[in-house]
């Protein structure tokens, strides 16, 4: 079974990933595969270079990753050109990593934790369940604050530029409700776990915070 995991900044997903972990997961992150797949060395890296030039690389020959966003993520076409070099790499390494879980354990529970999560992204292939964490703004806003030390402005503008929790609601299978104390989360995982146990094959969809 493949299930992803999504939310938008500041919601809490990492730790709802960690918890299915806990409960025997095979959790893939992937953010850390995007950061594996322009390593120095490495195909896209030099791809990246050819088209954006030698500025990007910062020091130890590593990727630059703030000198490129500000080149690409105001321009749509550009970025369009970076993910079509980093998401075949990336669904390549995945790939590679879920294959030898399933070699090891048939019935594995893999958690895919993507945070900019479409129906139609490179990350859906495959895919049985979708679990959104869904957080009200101003909750995510003073979380970004207050654990990670952003701006409030700089907090608004982020979540600005992602989808809204009703948009993910919309193609998730589950949603987790993200609002309350740690207790009440795991309280929520602890349902879903036994939920993905027991309904493998189908895909209802469900709100385990009702």
């Amino acid at each position: 079974m493949i299930v992803v995991v999504t939310g938008g900044i500041g919601s809490g997903k990492s730790t709802v990933a960690r918890l299915l972990a806990e409960h025997g997961a095979s959790v893939i992150d992937y953010d850390q595969v995007a950061r594996e797949a322009v390593e120095p060395g490495t195909p896209a890296l030099a791809q990246i270079v050819a088209q954006w030039g030698s500025d990007v690389i910062g020091r130890f020959g590593a990727l630059d990753r703030a000198t490129l966003a500000r080149r690409v993520f105001a321009d749509p076409l550009q970025l369009q050109q970076l993910n079509s070099i980093v998401h075949p790499r990336i669904g390549q390494i995945v790939a590679k990593r879920e294959s030898a879980i399933l070699e090891a354990d048939p019935g594995a529970i893999i958690v895919r934790e993507v945070p900019l999560y479409t129906p139609d992204s490179f990350a859906a292939t495959g895919v049985d369940f979708v679990v959104a964490v869904s957080v009200p703004e101003n909750a995510r806003i003073a979380r970004l604050v207050e654990q990670r030390g952003m701006s409030e402005s700089d907090a608004r503008a982020r979540i600005a530029n992602q989808l809204r929790d009703e948009e993910r609601e919309v193609f998730s299978d589950v949603v987790i409700h993200n609002d309350g104390n740690l207790d009440a989360l795991v309280e929520q995982v602890d349902t879903l776990w036994a939920w993905l146990r027991r309904e493998q094959g189908r895909s209802p969809h469900t709100d385990v915070g009702e």
